[in-house]
């Protein structure tokens, strides 16, 4: 972004409560010796983060947390949810459920397909959030830094699945099992409930995508986001920090089991939450 942090902290103490401002103060931050950490976050832009997302979080979205009670309060730890809306607001609401619920709070590092970052501005100022490359070294790093990340295992195809494949899990890469067997990471499944409504879309060309630097392009039936209602189901802690020794993330049986466990904890938490929901706007 073009202003300094000092600007970020001025607008967001004009936005937010007291409340909200000591949550963002009292931020665990590992300055690299430059007022940034070594991937581009600074607290004072996670406050104003909180100042551009509130108001689709509280209002637009009305999103309602379950089972929050299982982010880890400290240490390496890896959200790990379906993804879906053909526009990466869920990973906007969760964020924000996370800052808003953990104690003390932490930022879920949202670990980004590889154009995220070079977006123009949008990948300067989701980075000051907290947003990273998904590189394996990037989360690596993070992790043995005792970073919570946030990784959606189905990636693109998540995103921009058509409505008929709707809350239909497309494939889970295993990159977030691996990384938590060797990190010694426990794994925090979350289902998303809400998201898929969203954003309809008519169809997807990769090659208008490309176009705007993105692998594919959803071409909308509607000109803005509905105002669905957003259900975050956190799940218990799957401890693979407990069940497995860091050498076992070579085994790949190991690592495919553990990402189907995964995945089928998503599965069970996205049903639960459509069970409860009353409707797609309530």
């Amino acid at each position: 972004m073009a202003f300094s942090p000092a600007i970020a902290n001025a607008i967001a103490a004009l936005c937010l409560s007291d409340e909200s401002r000591s949550r963002t103060a009292s931020l665990s931050f590992q300055d690299a010796g430059h007022g940034y950490d070594a991937f581009g976050m600074h607290p004072s832009y996670v406050a104003l983060g909180e100042v551009l997302v509130s108001p689709l979080y509280d209002r637009y979205f009305r999103v309602q947390s379950h089972g929050h009670e299982n982010l880890p309060s400290a240490g390496p730890a890896i959200i790990a949810g379906n993804h879906s809306g053909n526009l990466p607001i869920d990973g906007m609401m969760v964020w924000l459920d996370v800052l808003r619920h953990s104690s003390p709070p932490r930022v879920a590092r949202p670990i980004a397909d590889h154009f995220v970052p070079s977006l123009p501005y949008l990948g300067t100022l989701f980075a000051r959030g907290g947003m990273v490359g998904g590189s394996r070294g990037n989360a690596r790093t993070l992790l043995d830094s005792g970073e919570m990340l946030m990784i959606f295992p189905e990636g693109v195809p998540g995103i921009v699945k058509p409505w008929s494949e709707r809350y239909q899990l497309q494939h889970f890469r295993e990159g977030h099992a691996e990384l938590a067997i060797r990190h010694r990471a426990p794994i925090v499944p979350v289902g998303i409930v809400g998201g898929e409504e969203q954003l309809p879309a008519l169809f997807s060309s990769r090659r208008l995508g490309k176009l705007v630097g993105v692998p594919i392009l959803p071409i909308p039936a509607v000109p803005v986001p509905l105002p669905v209602r957003y259900h975050l189901h956190y799940g218990e802690p799957i401890p693979v920090h407990e069940e497995f020794t860091p050498d076992q993330a070579d085994d790949p049986a190991v690592v495919r089991e553990t990402a189907d466990r995964v995945k089928t904890a998503v599965e069970g938490l996205i049903r639960r939450g459509l069970d409860k929901r009353n409707g797609v706007f309530e």
